[in-house]
């Protein structure tokens, strides 16, 4: 029996945790409660061929669809295959979803072909998912340690060995320590605090995708970032499920006037890069008011049966969404790109692993079909467990070996000049949001060259790895001279058939023992 560290309490790093602990000793390791991640605020749903009237090759054609010709099709193929066996286990493992007539209820979203969204508690998927792991995890042998946060990777002779943590004790301070295994398994989730305008939570600033990359290990893809149509246009940026437009809300300009059908053939159930950018560009011709998203045909008692958290909100904020219609935003929601891994989520360090949020599989492509990520999470995990035992271990094509190689500094170079965080989120969002050109992402890395964190707090570490992954994102977004899914460049506004593969970045920078 060998030790694994689980870093992340989503769903990745929960289900993680629990299959590693049938086997392995398991340290399980977040940086704030046991609990709180991106899975929790998940409101739509996950998706999966589990009904008579759809199939998995259904699944996979949609995904590879979306996914604007970048998906890797084999693991496409295992998320989509597998995916149904998961969603019975998460059942076993005491998952409640919804349910009519005594059948799993389901419901339809954007770029699916078919009604295959499971859902939970309405709109509150990700609550009842991430609560019923908990009370297992709990039950299990695993070591909890909360409040421990990760700063770097330890490397030695090549490979991961454990992490450096900044650990609160007692007294409330954060005391630095170190924790070693046989491996480590990446579950810590995307970096939505790079942005302005985000539906992630607080704790979500790429800490294990920065410390993978320090640590030497590729990530791919990083210049995809999703930024979700429907935020609830008011200070936070609540997320408005997808699954509402699916169920028959329609969005409408500032008169009134439904506008995304002059956009695409599917209207509000197009691809999610085509309705944010549809709304963001009907959002500058009324001189950057809100879009309105119209749900009242949906009549308030069906709303606040079927999306009782939106409802919630909506009423803290003076609103009712049954009888009017409410003011939308995009915001950055889901990161494509991440630690690049194979499909049993081995990354191209030994003895690391990296599972959902956090690594790129491929299996979205450019652009992820709604509902794919807790699906995503849920599989790899699975898998990455049953790969720790392999001995085989991938070796990825290197920067060096015709990939990208990082064109800005890391956070420790001469750079010094002081920042705060909400500048670096203001121009990740001016310049590597929704719309990029040359010009803007040039000025963008110029400035970002020039900045330095301040200190060693938490907080402090935290805003130095966004600044290290936002430097990438605006290398990699200035690489692609190209429109494709998420990535659009005003500039070159259409799709490159040389740029239809991935891109793989790294630093030749190893953390030292």
């Amino acid at each position: 029996m060998g030790s694994v560290i689980v870093v992340g309490t989503g769903i990745a790093g929960l289900v993680a945790a629990l299959e590693a602990g049938r086997s392995h000793d398991v340290t399980l390791v977040t940086k704030a409660e046991l609990g709180e991640s991106n899975t929790r605020y998940a409101q739509g749903g996950i998706a999966a061929a589990l009904f008579p009237d759809d199939s998995v090759e259904a699944h996979i054609r949609d995904t590879l669809e979306a996914g604007a010709g970048l998906n890797e099709r084999e693991a496409v193929a295992v998320l989509c295959t597998e995916g149904p066996g998961r969603i019975r286990d998460l059942i076993r493992l005491g998952v409640e979803f919804d349910r009519e007539n005594g059948e799993l209820a389901r419901g339809r979203e954007a770029a699916h072909s078919s009604a295959r969204i499971l859902h939970a508690g309405g709109d509150a998927t990700g609550a009842v998912i991430e609560r019923a792991l908990v009370a297992a995890v709990r039950e299990s042998a695993a070591s909890i340690r909360e409040f421990c946060f990760v700063r770097d990777l330890v490397v030695r002779d090549g490979r991961v060995v454990g992490i450096d943590v900044l650990e609160r004790d007692a007294a409330g301070r954060d005391v630095p320590g170190r924790i070693e295994a046989d491996a480590v398994i990446l579950a810590s989730g995307g970096a939505g605090q790079l942005y302005r305008h985000t539906t992630n939570p607080s704790v979500a600033t790429g800490d294990g995708a920065a410390a993978a990359l320090r640590a030497g290990a590729a990530l791919s893809d990083v210049e995809f970032y999703q930024f979700h149509p429907t935020s609830l246009a008011v200070p936070g940026n609540f997320l408005i499920s997808e699954a509402v437009r699916g169920e028959g809300a329609v969005l409408v300009d500032a008169r009134g006037r439904r506008f995304m059908a002059d956009r695409h053939p599917d209207a509000e159930l197009a691809p999610r890069d085509v309705v944010a950018r549809g709304i963001a560009h009907q959002m500058a011709e009324q001189g950057g008011e809100p879009v309105l998203l119209d749900a009242t045909a949906l009549g308030a008692d069906f709303l606040a049966s079927r999306f009782p958290g939106i409802t919630r909100v909506c009423r803290e904020h003076g609103l009712d969404w049954g009888r009017e219609p409410i003011p939308v935003t995009p915001a950055a929601h889901y990161w494509m790109g991440g630690i690049r891994t194979d499909e049993w989520g081995r990354t191209s360090l030994p003895g690391l692993f990296a599972v959902g949020e956090v690594a790129c599989t491929g299996v979205h492509g450019a652009n992820r079909l709604a509902s794919n990520s807790l699906l995503e999470s849920l599989v790899f995990a699975w898998r990455a467990v049953g790969a720790l035992n392999l001995a085989v271990h991938p070796q990825f094509e290197r920067p060096e070996d015709g990939a990208g190689a990082l064109n800005s500094p890391a956070s420790g170079s001469t750079a010094s000049d002081s920042f705060t965080r909400p500048e670096l989120q203001r121009l990740l969002w001016d310049a590597a949001g929704l719309f990029r050109d040359r010009s803007t992402l040039e000025g963008a890395a110029d400035r970002l060259a020039g900045w330095a964190p301040a200190d060693d707090t938490v907080a402090s570490l935290e805003t130095a790895n966004l600044l290290d992954l936002g430097r990438l994102v605006v290398d990699a977004a200035l690489e692609r001279e190209e429109s494709r899914g998420a990535h659009y460049r005003s500039d070159f506004p259409l799709q490159r058939p040389e740029f239809a593969r991935h891109t793989a970045w790294a630093r030749r920078v190893t953390v030292p023992c």
